[in-house]
């Protein structure tokens, strides 16, 4: 159990305002704060944060506390998980009561499903790093798109080895229960009750939730094997549901507030390489086609989107169906089609950082400009 030293002195450092706007746009009013709720799909702000008590209020929904019920009620953690969280956000040490066997059995689910996937994400990283055949194969392809040794750790990125059982093997002998592997999707059951790893000779993508922690993962092959598919990602669990996350969007937040416009791209190496190329207001649809849930996430951040597609003829019909879902969302958008057979990913290597800016902004149009050219062709 967490000591009540620690929770006191988490609340004595807290500040409402750096939590909330953490995962909402607020801006000044009077002495207080205010934005869309983050609760209900909103046009007009009636969710209010209040520096001075200590609490927020959003109308819209009823919801109201602190910053605590704030974080249980967002990311719907417990109580136990929300200290965690805060702990970590404002460094303190947490200290606890030995735990009697029958409180660890009734741990939250979710809160083992979390620390499942912190432990998976940092088994892929050390064998990206420190194992032969993660350096030499998958930490090589990282290399070859440029992603430098700073940009792997912001994205924490990292390398599944081949082999039908490597990660679950680790994982049981560190103690974890089968069955929460099962349920995060890390291991496939089969019909005999046999299992084995779902990513295995594939580089790891991890895939934040807005607080940062790991929800899931995109893994791309290397090789060029037959009935494969490029890319596998995790299904959906409990803690993962695809078409409400965005890929990117917890390294990006702070970048869409501070230029007011987030840039919308299709994967996952097209988001990487934008950081490289120092553009980190930009996130991905997280292998999925783009969705409402995801807009009105962005919109928390942002009035403004920037959708940057290929400029073939999927992008330019992945950019039309973008355009008129933005549209519905009551949010501002323009577009950016690269030349034919670019993306985001490959022209910013192409051209190098400084041209890759000056091309976003000399080539992006307005939405009915966009239209209007593509129907005269």
């Amino acid at each position: 159990m967490i000591t009540r030293e620690t929770i006191d002195e988490i609340k004595n450092r807290i500040d409402i305002y750096d939590v909330v706007s953490d995962f909402v746009s607020l801006k000044k009013s009077g002495a207080n704060f205010k934005g869309l709720s983050p609760f209900n799909n909103e046009k007009t702000p009636s969710f209010f944060v209040v520096p001075a008590k200590g609490i927020f209020k959003d109308f819209s929904s009823g919801k109201g506390g602190d910053a605590f019920t704030f974080v249980m009620e967002h990311e719907k953690m417990s109580y136990v998980e929300t200290i965690r969280y805060l702990a970590k956000k404002y460094g303190v040490e947490i200290k606890e009561d030995r735990n009697s066997p029958e409180e660890n059995e009734t741990q939250s689910e979710r809160e083992s499903l979390y620390v499942l996937m912190n432990f998976a994400k940092d088994y892929y990283k050390n064998n990206l790093m420190h194992s032969d055949e993660g350096r030499s194969i998958g930490l090589s392809y990282f290399r070859e798109r440029g992603f430098n040794d700073r940009t792997i750790e912001k994205f924490e990125l990292g390398y599944a080895l081949e082999g039908w059982e490597n990660f679950s093997d680790e994982a049981i002998a560190k103690g974890f229960n089968k069955i929460f592997l099962e349920k995060t999707g890390l291991v496939v059951k089969k019909e005999d009750g046999s299992s084995y790893d779902r990513f295995r000779g594939r580089v790891i993508f991890p895939v934040h939730g807005l607080s940062g922690k790991v929800v899931a993962f995109g893994a791309r092959m290397l090789g060029k094997e037959k009935n494969q598919p490029k890319y596998i990602n995790s299904p959906e669990t409990d803690i993962y549901h695809k078409s409400d996350v965005l890929y990117g969007l917890y390294q990006a937040k702070n970048s869409i507030r501070q230029h007011d416009v987030c840039y919308l791209v299709e994967g996952y190496t097209d988001v990487i390489s934008m950081h490289q190329a120092d553009v980190e207001n930009v996130v991905a649809s997280s292998g999925t086609a783009l969705t409402e849930n995801q807009i009105k996430l962005i919109r928390r951040f942002t009035e403004n989107i920037t959708v940057l597609f290929d400029g073939d003829n999927a992008g330019i019909k992945a950019a039309l169906r973008g355009i008129d879902m933005i549209l519905r969302g009551g949010l501002n958008v323009r577009v950016l089609l690269f030349p034919d057979g670019e993306d985001p990913d490959s022209f910013s290597r192409k051209v190098g950082t400084t041209e890759f800016q000056k091309y976003l902004k000399e080539h992006t149009q307005d939405f009915v400009s966009f239209k209007a050219g593509l129907y005269a062709k």
